[in-house]
């Protein structure tokens, strides 16, 4: 076959790298062509870094997102693409969403244009959230279900991928793994609060698919500092020892949600079935 092309489909700059990224940096090390399509500019977010919630940054945010994302696909070794549409924010319970944002689009309208860039890239295998979206934002849910649409859309065109998955980044079990082997060896672990305050919302997941990328994590990491304004230098994530990890969950876990070929799960290679070992 040609050489393997890999899509993961973000809702925001940063998804790509606080989501999969140790599995796109390996993959595109080893010469596959990958690209990210983000949704949206992540215009309307919230700045999570302190060191960077100034005015002036506000003030020209969605420029300083596109740069920050320049700068993580550079790190990773991917392409990356907006599909061009407005960020949501995250509305509070019962506050509407902008009228001009992402997940007030039909999906039809979304996909279409997603539909375009699968025909023009030819992606093998696309990569993006369950059907909760990850987490809930509405950007998040949505992406979902214009990648799945788009998919489907493909339905006996020579463009549909061969495979589909869902990305199983929020795993309760990754962080209890992490937490309990700190405690272990008298390591500080500050993922505790996070486990006794486990979100109602949180997926269960289904893995069918665990890519082993722990050589890329420092990629990863340095991918998702770039995004500068959402990585917060105090957040847990960047708490626990890198090497620990590499040791105790040496895998980023994917869930397969499509495939036009044949596959045995449990996998340890998105492109199982598609390329020869």
């Amino acid at each position: 076959m040609t050489v393997p092309r890999l899509m993961a489909v973000h809702a925001h700059p940063d998804d790509e790298s606080s989501k999969g990224a140790a599995t796109l940096a390996r993959y595109a090390a080893q010469g596959a062509e990958v690209l990210v399509v983000t949704c949206t500019g992540g215009e309307r977010g919230d700045v999570l870094n302190p060191a960077l919630d100034r005015p002036e940054v506000h003030a020209d945010l969605a420029a300083v997102r596109r740069r920050e994302m320049a700068a993580a696909a550079k790190v990773l070794g991917v392409r990356q693409r907006f599909l061009g549409f407005a960020d949501s924010g995250l509305p509070a319970d019962g506050e509407p969403l902008p009228e001009d944002c992402f997940a007030a689009v039909a999906v039809p309208e979304a996909a279409a244009e997603l539909t375009e860039v699968i025909r023009e890239f030819r992606p093998h295998v696309v990569v993006t959230y369950d059907p909760t979206g990850g987490y809930p934002h509405p950007d998040h849910i949505q992406t979902h279900r214009v990648a799945l649409a788009a998919h489907d859309a493909l339905e006996g065109d020579p463009a549909q991928p061969l495979k589909l998955y869902y990305l199983a980044a929020f795993q309760r079990e990754w962080f209890a793994t992490l937490h309990e082997t700190m405690l272990k060896r008298g390591i500080a672990s500050q993922l505790g609060e996070l486990l006794a305050n486990w979100p109602d919302w949180a997926p269960e997941f289904d893995v069918t698919t665990r890519v082993k990328c722990a050589e890329y994590f420092d990629v990863r990491d340095r991918a998702f500092r770039a995004h500068a304004t959402q990585a917060d230098p105090a957040h847990p994530f960047f708490a626990h020892p890198r090497d620990l990890e590499r040791e105790v969950w040496p895998t980023e876990n994917y869930v397969l949600a499509r495939s036009r070929v044949a596959t045995r799960t449990p996998e340890d290679d998105l492109f199982a079935g598609i390329t020869p070992r």
